[in-house]
């Protein structure tokens, strides 16, 4: 068959939505970006404290692509991983989180925060925070804590969920301590504007980090059909204009009801603090 432009153009048209469909059900999810961001005086060329930022992991199964994901964040060594909720959709499934959990570097400290699917799933929270424990991680629900590290401090505050939990960031600021670096984990988006007219002034935040999104899942060149309730206004990466500024994770994991992405490729986000 000679080469036309017409047979070319039906060929196009046949592989086309083949290639949309493997992009949404196995690379976006699969393929796990890494965005990296220097805050304030960080540099490439300096000494920093590194955080890590991991959200939405919805765990089903321990497959590759999480195996991959445990061995690159091993290989960037955080100081710190911060794990902005829904990590698993089931209670049954913690023990994947513990499984998880054990492919990471126990030597690096990590802090949690309840999603609206810890919530769902009627996890007994007194068993997760002891498996967070077990791995150096510490679940904060509408509190503060501080850490050392590379002689700094950094403060981390950890707000109850949106949609189903107690959120309360006055109380969970009772037991900030004033600190080099502050970041604030809130699961939804949404309640970083109550936080914006809540918070003292003269408290010392760095960013505010959120999931909850999965940056639309579905995001056709900005356009999102549906996000879920909580998220407000965010739908992904930077909001510069808020006080303070927030960071909204696409998250890894997809939800029970579209279990693919298409424009809202899964991530982690690294950023870098001065010391």
């Amino acid at each position: 068959m000679p080469v036309t432009r017409r047979n070319l153009i039906k060929s196009a048209l046949l592989v086309l939505p083949g290639l949309v469909l493997a992009d949404a059900f196995w690379f976006e999810s699969n393929f796990v970006e890494l965005n990296e961001f220097y805050i304030g005086s960080a540099t490439k060329d300096t000494e920093n404290i590194k955080v890590v930022q991991i959200s939405d992991l919805h765990l089903h199964m321990i497959n590759r692509p999480l195996i991959q994901l445990a061995d690159e964040i091993n290989k960037l060594q955080p100081d710190l991983i911060l794990i902005t909720g829904d990590a698993f959709d089931n209670a049954k499934d913690i023990t994947l989180l513990n499984d998880f959990l054990l492919l990471i570097d126990k030597s690096i400290k990590k802090t949690a925060i309840l999603g609206n699917w810890e919530y769902f799933s009627k996890v007994d929270f007194t068993e997760l925070a002891k498996v967070y424990n077990e791995h150096n991680c510490m679940l904060l629900i509408n509190q503060s804590i501080q850490y050392s590290l590379r002689n700094r401090t950094i403060s981390i505050t950890g707000v109850d969920d949106f949609l189903r939990g107690n959120p309360d960031i006055e109380t969970a600021m009772k037991e900030y301590v004033s600190s080099d670096h502050h970041i604030i984990l809130v699961h939804c988006p949404e309640y970083c504007d109550y936080i914006s007219e809540r918070l003292n002034k003269d408290a010392k935040v760095d960013f505010i980090l959120s999931g909850h999104t999965h940056g639309g899942q579905v995001n056709i060149f900005g356009f999102v059909p549906v996000l879920p309730k909580g998220c407000g206004r965010y739908v992904k990466g930077w909001y510069n204009e808020n006080t303070p500024k927030l960071y909204v994770s696409k998250g890894i994991g997809t939800n029970i009801f579209s279990p693919f992405r298409l424009g809202a490729r899964a991530e982690i986000a690294l950023f870098h603090l001065a010391t």
